[in-house]
């Protein structure tokens, strides 16, 4: 009984051994392998549906552009750029055909948000808002920084980082007037989405170097993810 009692204590131990923590960074690492592969599989339309999702959440837009580029530069032999069956010179032509699909994508989905926004946005959160940590005066609040900021907020929240998804409802329950927020939101995604495509395109044939580089930034993303909504919960 002693050997056996002594037995089972040392399989037990040897199976807690064997426990490994998971990296946090490694859920990012799955969805960047996701992202990649969607757009290896599909191309542009892939890069238009993500950038689209990533105008009202966080879809790892640095990291679609950047691939996207990559493979409008020809680094991966069975990967081509293919709109309506008529496929896309790698080189320059295929760099502005992602480019293109990301910016756009991003600016119709802004558009989306926009109008979710400005049609159910305020009534919405002022019902529900407790849940957001969202009431009638931080909304006043909110609305008198979109009226002093619209051009600066809409625009440069387009080029930064994480909070650049949470432009796009605020700004239509605030009704920035369309037109102007869509143009503004156009501009912001083309800085975007060129600079990051154009990023993997330069990348080209050392895709696979820059890829393991890109993967220690990780923990940034994550960290950043945190931050940004530890600040909207406390400034809205």
């Amino acid at each position: 009984t002693d050997a056996a009692d002594g037995q089972a204590r040392q399989g037990l131990a040897s199976g807690v051994s064997t426990v490994r923590p998971v990296p946090v960074a490694s859920v990012l690492t799955e969805l960047t392998d996701a992202v990649t592969s969607a757009i290896g599989d599909y191309g542009l339309y892939a890069v238009f549906m993500l950038m689209f999702l990533d105008a009202v959440f966080p879809a790892a837009s640095e990291v679609v552009m950047v691939y996207a580029g990559a493979v409008a530069s020809g680094a991966f032999a069975d990967q081509d750029v293919v709109l309506f069956g008529v496929e896309i010179d790698h080189g320059f032509p295929a760099y502005v055909a992602m480019a293109l699909a990301g910016t756009l994508g991003y600016t119709v989905g802004g558009v989306v948000g926009w109008a979710i926004g400005l049609y159910a946005g305020r009534p919405y959160l002022e019902r529900h808002g407790r849940w957001l940590h969202v009431d009638e005066a931080k909304l006043d609040r909110a609305e008198a920084w979109f009226e002093r900021w619209e051009d600066w907020a809409v625009f440069l929240g387009r080029l930064t980082p994480v909070a650049r998804s949470f432009v796009s409802i605020p700004a239509g329950v605030m009704e920035v007037p369309f037109v102007r927020y869509t143009l503004l939101t156009l501009a912001g995604s083309a800085i975007w989405c060129f600079g990051f495509a154009g990023a993997g395109w330069a990348a080209g044939a050392n895709w696979e170097h820059f890829h393991h580089a890109l993967r220690y930034a990780d923990y940034l993303v994550a960290a950043a993810i945190v931050g940004g909504a530890a600040w909207l919960a406390w400034r809205f």
